[in-house]
């Protein structure tokens, strides 16, 4: 178990169906990581923004790949997750639009995050 390590992991995903092994990749060490109980703060960027929508992740499909809505739902049920504020403005996606648990922020707060003590950041 990592959990005694106290340290926070900031993953964000860049990618979502337009690259699906790197998006897939993302979710994958995330959830993980909270299972190792890690305090997980997954950011959703670029296309994978459309992930924090309710359904959007069952529709996604990655032979030899853990499903992504159960990847999604061990990260909302221990960690936090994050919609780029311009991300989806872009799409048009507000905050009554988001799953529940699903937070939408900007660049100040993740910097904020990935630059806290104790902080290992990913970009995927």
């Amino acid at each position: 178990m990592l959990g005694h390590m106290a340290r926070t992991l900031v993953v964000k995903v860049t990618a979502g169906a337009d690259a699906p092994e790197r998006c897939a990749q993302a979710f994958t060490v995330a959830a993980t990581a909270v299972a190792a109980g890690v305090d997980v703060s997954l950011w959703l960027t670029g296309e994978s923004t459309w992930f924090a929508l309710p359904g959007r992740a069952q529709q996604f499909d990655l032979p030899h790949s853990a499903p992504l809505a159960e990847l999604l739902h061990v990260i909302l049920t221990s960690g936090r997750v994050t919609a780029c504020t311009q991300c989806a403005a872009r799409r048009e996606i507000g905050p009554d639009d988001v799953l529940p648990g699903v937070r939408i922020a900007g660049a100040a707060v993740f910097v904020e995050e990935a630059l806290a003590e104790g902080t290992q950041a990913l970009v995927y």
